[in-house]
């Protein structure tokens, strides 16, 4: 019998199997982070909670000599990596296409403008991520992560009216990675520093999203007593220095920077009206008034320079904001309807409760101001979609289509079209719409391999069958061309292990099945699949020789990464290790 992947649901499925788990952190990493943060603290853990948790507590690098006061890059990025993976086990860290390309299309500019500025030294940029990554979550957050990760909870993306207030986040957390803030406030640069580091980062993300203010409060302050006492006024430079710096680099890459005053008004605003525990960005990135008339005062300069330059430029005032607007789609920055799509996507997706969909659905059916119909289409249509009702969908979806819509905003609604297709039993439709689109996209790659996917399911006819099959069997290798370069995408794998499956290729469903364990940081899992693959290659009576020597490279090569990381975590030389590691040992 061939050992299939596990099966990987499909966002309308999560929503009828019970989704409002996806929102809170999975109890596992809340008890193991939160162990950590209180020992990063030097509090007592809870009874039993250490215990249960002890060996997590070991699996963190030093950040540098006990006597040095400096934290490399390299080391900085290895801790970043290690709370990387701990987020993207959390049913909450969320992979979806088209508002990750989204983050990165705001996120891309500023950080070519900050390498053209000197902000990004040779070694910090060839050590460096610079990735960002989103967690379905509805409170109001981002956060820089050592080693260039920055993540984005969809409450923020909710939030955010523009494209500018978006970006001015973006290029805050963007700055205090370009200024290693994270790296200088704990210079100590011992083991203790390391736990204290990411107990701080772990804590915040569990607790904050435990669905306690107090609890989330009572973690970020103890994680951080520990590590930053003294340090408060060093804290409000770093803040102001993000602000200043991440201003010049937001405006320089062509967004206004009258996003920085407006969502720090914005934040502090509905703070006010309602603190109940779903603004975290203001307890990491608090919000003074000082702050806030230093953003204020900075647009008005820039305003003033630009009105200046203005005055003596061609059309005048009306010349300048032709030009503003043709230097926007020059530099191809998203444009405002496209924020809205998406700020309308990320509000559907943070909330995938039954209550919380019928409420998009029931926002459709009445009259809204004209600026505000497309987004709400699309969120009704996306929201039937999630509650398996695709006529709804259709009809809200046939409205959405006839609105006039940018060239750059149509694929999105495209592709929306072709969910809507799949969903009403008419994948070969949707295959054929999504041909028409851009395959050099990421998004529109998985969607074809999914459209077609669902098109061999639905077919009875053979010949209808065959089509289907080759259709998918095509964009199957596509994906597979996909992940040579990009061996860290883990839906890209697990997107491909499907296809094979359906294709009847199940060693080739198992190895893609293992690298997306791998790319998400499970070692063990990733192992486990490998040698499920050996055994598949031992019980096959025409085995695929190319396809088992890749597994028996691939699972020599985790071998020795196994022997590494284990050695690295508990201070040893790899050649002081026993020949054979005890299994299954938590890396």
């Amino acid at each position: 019998m061939s050992e299939a992947p596990a099966p990987r649901l499909r966002p309308c499925d999560r929503a009828k199997a019970g989704a409002t788990r996806a929102a809170r952190p999975s109890r596992p990493l809340l008890r193991g982070v939160l162990a950590l943060a209180v020992l990063a603290a030097g509090l007592h853990a809870p009874r039993g909670l250490a215990a249960a948790d002890g060996s997590e507590l070991q699996r963190l690098p030093s950040l540098g000599e006990p006597d040095s006061g400096d934290i490399s890059e390299g080391t900085e990025r290895r801790v970043g990596e290690y709370v990387m993976r701990q987020i993207r086990r959390d049913p909450a860290y969320l992979d979806d296409p088209l508002l990750l390309a989204y983050a990165q299309a705001l996120w891309n500019p500023l950080v070519r403008v900050a390498r053209a500025r000197g902000e990004i030294v040779a070694e910090t940029d060839q050590a460096f991520a610079w990735e960002t990554f989103l967690l379905r979550d509805k409170s109001i957050n981002a956060f820089a992560l050592p080693g260039g990760f920055v993540g984005i909870h969809l409450g923020l993306i909710a939030q955010a009216a523009t494209t500018d207030e978006l970006a001015a986040v973006l290029a805050h957390e963007l700055t205090h990675v370009t200024q290693r803030h994270i790296a200088r406030s704990n210079s100590s640069a011992r083991r203790q520093s390391a736990l204290g580091l990411a107990g701080m980062l772990l804590g915040l993300l569990a607790a904050a999203r435990s669905g306690s203010p107090d609890l989330a409060q009572a973690t970020i302050m103890g994680s951080q007593a520990a590590m930053a006492q003294g340090q408060l006024n060093f804290s409000r430079d770093m803040e102001r220095e993000a602000d200043r710096i991440g201003f010049t680099i937001m405006t320089e890459a062509g967004y206004n920077g009258a996003g920085v005053a407006a969502i720090f008004e914005r934040l502090q605003r509905a703070n006010r009206l309602n603190d109940s525990g779903n603004f975290p960005y203001l307890r990491s990135h608090p919000l003074t008034v000082e702050r806030i008339g230093e953003a204020q005062s900075r647009v008005q300069q820039a305003q003033a320079q630009a009105q200046s330059a203005s005055l003596g430029a061609a059309g005048g005032p009306v010349g300048q904001t032709v030009r503003i607007t043709e230097q926007r789609l020059a530099l191809d920055l998203p444009s405002q309807e496209m924020h809205q799509l998406m700020r309308a996507r990320a509000r559907v997706l943070m909330e995938l409760q039954v209550p919380a969909l019928r409420r998009w659905q029931a926002l459709a059916a009445q009259d809204n101001a004209v600026e505000d119909r497309v987004a709400t289409l699309y969120s009704a249509t996306l929201a039937s979609l999630l509650l398996g009702e695709p006529r709804a969908a259709q009809r809200h979806l046939q409205e959405l289509q006839a609105r006039p819509l940018l060239p750059s905003s149509r694929p999105v609604v495209d592709m929306l079209s072709a969910e809507v297709a799949v969903a009403e039993g008419q994948a070969h439709r949707a295959t054929a719409q999504l041909e028409s689109l851009n395959g050099r996209d990421r998004a529109v790659r998985l969607a074809r391999a999914e459209a077609a996917l669902k098109w061999l399911q639905q077919s009875t006819d053979l010949r209808e069958r065959a089509k289907a099959r080759q259709a998918l069997q095509l964009h199957a290798d596509g994906l597979a061309t996909w992940v040579i370069d990009r061996k860290h995408d883990a839906l890209a794998w697990s997107v491909l292990s499907t296809c094979h499956q359906a294709l009847d290729q199940p060693l080739r469903a198992v190895r893609a099945e293992a690298e997306a364990r791998w790319a998400l940081g499970d070692l063990n899992g990733a192992l486990d699949r490998f040698k499920a693959g050996q055994r598949l290659v031992r019980s096959s009576r025409t085995p695929d020789y190319v396809e088992a020597s890749v597994i028996d490279s691939r699972l020599r090569d985790l071998e020795r990464e196994r022997r590494r990381a284990f050695a690295e975590i508990r201070g040893m030389r790899e050649e002081d290790l026993p020949p054979v590691l005890p299994p299954n040992v938590p890396l």
